[in-house]
């Protein structure tokens, strides 16, 4: 198993993040409004960020969402290309950092509940994890 974390700039595009997270199979997960460095000493007034660029962090709102998940190893992938597919390439500035740690202890994980459907599997239920 691995944690998923995804740090995400593009914070228009959560929503349809974690409802394709969720029909690939992806069911649980924690979003937590975050902050870059950069905002935080923008914030602070911190002489660290010159007025030219504190004006570009005037805004009240968070710049970005955390989001955390406990997958298995084989939701990587499809994980990965529901991200690149609703947020785009994360090599672009200002869009999000993404990065798995390996977990070698999780309690307390229901288990999945369905499994990500294809063509030809239709509507069909996954009787072995009810």
């Amino acid at each position: 198993m691995k944690l998923l974390v995804i740090i995400l700039n593009k914070t228009e595009a959560l929503e349809y993040l974690l409802e394709g997270m969720s029909a690939a199979g992806i069911g649980g997960a924690t979003i937590l409004p975050s902050a870059g460095m950069a905002m935080t000493l923008s914030k602070m007034n911190s002489s660290f960020i010159s007025s030219s660029i504190r004006g570009m962090f005037s805004g009240d709102e968070d710049d970005n969402k955390t989001i955390i998940s406990v997958i298995d190893d084989d939701q990587l992938d499809i994980a990965r290309r529901v991200v690149y597919n609703t947020v785009g390439d994360l090599s672009h500035a200002n869009t999000g950092i993404m990065f798995t740690v390996p977990l070698d202890y999780v309690e307390g994980r229901r288990k999945r509940r369905f499994e990500p459907r294809s063509a030809e599997q239709g509507n069909d239920k996954d009787e072995t994890s009810s």
